[in-house]
């Protein structure tokens, strides 16, 4: 959120992930498919919205599909036999840098030939899920690429790269894959609910609809994909009740919809003040959100229901929706106003992005530092509640969500947000922030990212920032 309104909230997210792998040798059949089982709840959250979603409907609340660990193809008979089983071996044995060093170092007479190249995408796929289990989909998604392009036609391998893709929210995984994936799994539920998803960020709602429905008479065949049906469904229902009657215009990167008549002065003013924030603080973050942002202007009144937000609320950026959403009241007047609320909620929307279904784990009180320093912010009230008397707030009480606290409290809280940000920034510079992304991109705790990135004690590092916040006091 935007001020002193209560922060978006972005529960830390939890994750348990255990794989049961069984690989068995010359199977009759060419490639048998082997299921193992998996369980994970990972998710973020914010207050509710209307109309709100279950507690446990996050969109990015479970891993969308069990994860698949295909059996080796029976390879009789060829010459390189012993060297793709030595490398099938190391897989087994959790030797994955060996493993992908020699796979990488096939010959391509290897890879060409037919009877090798089904063997070879097992191994790329199967290097994958060893990767995906003890470093994330961050590292795996490139072997599941490569496991895709020497066997397109299998819709395990493809299953388990749509997987990484939707974990990293990286925009290949788009229509074609979605359709391909359709058609070579057509009663698995997980590529119809990412195709519903896809097609709501593309405001196609009534698509979307058509895919959950599939998705809803397949979802037994995964139980752990009953969350997401729920999340895209309280999505694609929010954007059918209420952002349906809106009107809306797009630019190259956003898309502003707004409820009420059609105010081209305002659409224009907004759209200008979005790109200039896409091309400004992108350069200063290193980084540019992968798909078009969408942000809905709203009436005074509407914009407290819409949003579930306290009444004394700028405007916040809702990740479970996916919307920057900002009432439009002082929008045309206060130009000022706009563009500060605009470029704060828009590196809201930046982190999420650059995070996927790993925000959750950024601490609040970086989010909104981050936030505030990188749009440029400046509040007069922060300015002033720095010189008054406070009773500060331990930053580890602030990483989680602020929900709860008082307007005073919540001024105070942005206040040691933005001073301890400005202060991480100025004494270790943005190359090591983006490493603290990184490590929360990772599920990393606030301590240990701090202890492994910064080289300092989390309490070293707040000890280190109390002493520069009472210097600027004095």
């Amino acid at each position: 959120m935007y001020r002193r309104n209560i922060t978006h909230i972005l529960m830390p997210m939890a994750l348990a992930l255990a794989l049961v792998v069984g690989y068995h040798l010359f199977l009759k059949t060419p490639t048998a498919i082997q299921f193992a089982s998996t369980a994970s709840a990972v998710g973020d959250t914010i207050e509710p919205v209307a109309p709100p979603p279950s507690p446990a409907a996050s969109p990015r609340e479970v891993h969308p599909a069990q994860v698949r660990v295909l059996d080796h193809p029976a390879i009789p008979g060829s010459p390189h036999e012993t060297l793709l089983i030595a490398i099938r071996d190391e897989i087994e044995k959790r030797n994955l840098p060996l493993a992908e060093t020699k796979l990488m170092a096939l010959p391509q007479s290897v890879i060409s030939d037919a009877t090798t190249r089904p063997f070879v995408a097992v191994l790329w796929n199967n290097l994958g899920l060893g990767q995906e289990t003890l470093h994330g989909t961050q590292l795996s998604v490139t072997a599941f690429k490569k496991a895709a392009a020497l066997d397109n036609s299998n819709p395990v391998i493809l299953m388990n790269l749509a997987h990484a893709y939707w974990e990293q929210r990286d925009p290949a995984l788009n229509r074609d894959l979605l359709e391909q994936l359709i058609r070579l799994a057509p009663e698995e539920p997980f590529p119809h609910l990412a195709m519903a998803e896809l097609l709501h960020e593309q405001n196609q709602s009534s698509e979307a609809v058509k895919h959950l429905a599939q998705a809803a008479d397949r979802v037994s065949r995964d139980p752990t994909l009953r969350s997401y049906l729920a999340a895209v469904t309280a999505k694609v229902q929010h954007m059918e009740s209420v952002e349906s009657r809106m009107t809306a215009k797009a630019s190259e990167h956003f898309m502003v919809k707004f409820d009420g008549a059609e105010d081209h002065g305002t659409w224009t003013a907004v759209l200008e003040i979005l790109e200039d924030a896409y091309r400004d603080i992108g350069q200063k973050f290193g980084h540019f959100p992968s798909k078009p942002i969408v942000v809905v202007l709203h009436t005074r009144d509407s914009f407290q229901g819409a949003t579930g937000s306290p009444a004394w609320a700028d405007g916040l950026f809702d990740p479970t929706l996916g919307r920057i959403q900002l009432p439009t009241q002082g929008a045309t007047t206060d130009t000022k106003w706009l563009t500060s609320v605009l470029r704060h909620e828009y590196v809201h929307a930046l982190l999420h992005d650059r995070l996927g279904m790993s925000s959750g784990s950024l601490p609040t009180w970086l989010n909104e530092g981050l936030a505030m320093q990188l749009a440029g912010d400046s509040w007069p009230d922060l300015d002033e509640a720095l010189h008054g008397h406070v009773t500060l707030i331990p930053l580890t009480y602030l990483e989680g969500p602020w929900g709860a606290l008082p307007a005073d409290a919540a001024t105070l809280a942005y206040l040691e947000a933005n001073s301890a940000t400005h202060y991480l920034i100025e004494r270790w510079g943005m190359a090591q922030v983006d490493g603290l992304l990184k490590a929360f991109k990772a599920r990393t705790s606030a301590a240990i990212a701090i202890q492994n990135t910064l080289f300092v004690s989390y309490e070293q590092f707040h000890h280190q920032w109390l002493e520069s916040f009472q210097q600027k006091r004095s």
